[in-house]
C-alpha cells in the first residue's frame, strides 16, 4: 500500500510553533543534524555533529534556534521523498530523528498492556487460546490494577492476594513492583524513520504495532524532548517465553522513531508529555481499518520515574539514550478468524500520532525484505570526518 508525507499530516498541530530536529540523509554527505522552520530544512551539523551533541547542552532549543545553518531544501519535497517506496536517493530524505543514543524501551507501563502480557503468558503464544483467557482472568485482574501505584504497601498486598489464588506473573512483577521493565529496544542508529519499512520477523504470525511516546533524555538524564514511536513487537514470540524478549522486539527496521524530535522549550514541556493522546490507525491492503488510542495520563508509573530507572548512578549512557513509554494499546479486534484478534498483513499502513509531535508513518513488510542496516557507527564517524576535512 502507498501513501504520501505532507507538512499538513505531519508536523504538529501547532506547525512549526516548536523547536523540532530532524536528521536528514543528504546525497554527497550522508546523515545531518537538521532544523525544521518556516522557511525549509536547515543543516546543522556544522554546530552539531550528532543529536546527542545537542541534546547534551544546557540548553538545547536555544542552542539550535541560535545557528543559521545551510538550507537542504523544502519540508514538502523532503518529507515526500521519505516514503521508501517512492524515494530518490539523489535527493534527501528524513531519517530517524536520533544517531548515537542508545535505544532503550519500558514494558507493562499501563494496567491494559499489563493484563494483555498475562494473557499471552497463560496463551504461550497462541492467539487462539488468548480470547478465552482473557474472558476468563481479564476483567479479574484487570479491575484489581485500576489506580495502584507500582511499589506502593497496596501492590505488595495486591501480589500476595494474587498470588495465593495462582494469578500471579513476571508481568504483574514488574508492572505493578518498585521496579520497571527497562530492556534495549535497538542497537544504536539502527532505528527508522517515517516514511520507512517497519520489519515482522518472518517467524511471527501473531504480532502488532505499539503507539508510543519516546523520552529524549541526555547524559545527565535530563528529559530534553520528546518523539513519537512504534516499538514493533511480536505477542507471539515473547508469549512463549519472556526470554524470547529480544527475538521479538530486535529485528531488522524493528524501531521506529520520528518524525521529528521535538525539544522542550516555552510551547512544549514535561507537562505535555503527561497529558499526551496518542493515536494510532492501521490500513491493511485488505480493507482492514483499524484505531486506537494511548492516553499517556492513564500511565501507571510516571515518566521521570521511568527515565531515572534507566538513567542514573546505577548506569551512564555517555551519548544519552531515547526511551519507549510503554502502550495502553492492546489490539484484541478480529481481523480474521473469530477469537483470532488482531495481527499484522505485509503492506499494512500504520500511522501514530499526537498534536503535539505530529504522525510517525510507517508501511510493515517482513524484516527479511526491509531494507538491510547497513550504516553503523563507524560509517557515521567517517561522514562527520569527512565533512570536518
Amino acid at each position: 500500500m502507498t501513501f504520501i508525507l505532507a507538512p499538513e499530516t505531519t508536523l504538529p498541530a501547532d506547525g512549526l510553533t516548536g523547536t523540532l530536529v530532524a536528521r536528514v540523509q543528504r546525497p554527497g554527505l550522508g546523515p545531518s543534524v537538521a532544523a525544521i522552520r518556516d522557511g525549509g530544512v536547515f543543516d546543522v551539523t556544522a554546530a552539531f555533529p550528532t543529536t546527542a551533541d545537542l541534546f547534551d547542552l544546557a540548553d538545547p532549543a536555544s542552542a539550535i534556534a541560535a545557528i543559521p545553518g545551510e538550507r537542504i531544501g523544502d519540508l514538502a519535497a523532503i518529507l515526500a521523498n521519505s516514503v521508501e517506496t517512492a524515494r530518490d536517493p539523489a535527493k534527501p530524505y528524513l531519517l530517524s530523528p536520533i544517531d548515537v543514543q542508545a535505544v532503550k524501551a519500558a514494558g507493562v507501563t499501563f494496567a491494559i498492556s499489563m493484563v494483555e502480557r498475562v494473557i499471552e503468558e497463560q496463551a504461550k503464544g497462541d492467539p487462539a487460546r488468548a480470547s478465552a483467557i482473557r474472558a476468563e482472568i481479564g476483567d479479574v485482574i484487570g479491575g484489581e490494577l485500576k489506580g495502584l501505584k507500582p511499589g506502593s504497601p497496596e501492590a505488595a498486598a495486591l501480589k500476595k492476594h494474587l498470588q495465593q489464588r495462582g494469578l500471579w506473573s513476571q508481568y504483574l512483577e514488574v508492572g505493578i513492583g518498585p521496579d520497571a521493565e527497562v530492556f534495549t529496544k535497538a542497537p544504536v542508529l539502527s532505528s527508522v524513520g517515517t516514511g520507512a519499512d517497519v520489519g515482522i520477523h518472518p517467524i511471527s504470525t501473531w504480532n502488532n504495532p505499539e503507539p508510543e511516546v519516546v523520552l529524549v533524555i541526555s547524559s545527565a538524564g535530563r528529559i530534553v524532548g520528546a518523539t513519537l514511536g512504534n516499538d514493533v513487537n511480536l505477542r507471539d514470540v515473547e508469549g512463549r517465553s519472556a526470554l524470547l524478549l529480544g527475538k521479538a522486539k530486535d529485528n531488522n527496521a524493528s524501531a521506529a522513531l520520528g518524525p521529528f524530535v521535538r525539544l522542550f522549550d516555552a510551547s512544549f514541556g514535561i507537562g505535555h508529555v503527561r497529558r499526551m493522546k496518542v493515536q494510532l490507525k492501521v490500513t491493511g491492503e485488505d480493507g482492514f481499518v483499524m484505531d486506537g488510542r494511548s492516553d499517556m495520563a492513564a500511565i501507571s508509573r510516571d515518566v521521570e520515574d521511568l527515565a531515572k530507572q534507566a538513567i542514573g548512578p546505577h548506569h551512564q549512557y555517555p551519548d544519552g539514550l531515547v526511551l519507549y513509554c510503554g502502550t495502553l494499546f492492546a489490539p484484541i479486534q478480529d481481523r480474521d478468524a473469530p477469537g483470532q484478534g488482531f495481527t499484522h498483513r505485509r503492506g499494512d499502513v500504520v500511522t501514530i500520532a499526537s498534536d503535539e509531535l505530529g504522525a510517525l508513518t510507517n508501511r510493515v513488510r517482513l524484516s527479511t525484505e526491509c531494507a538491510p542496516w547497513t550504516s553503523g557507527i563507524r560509517a557515521l564517524m567517517a561522514s562527520i570526518a569527512a565533512r570536518r576535512a
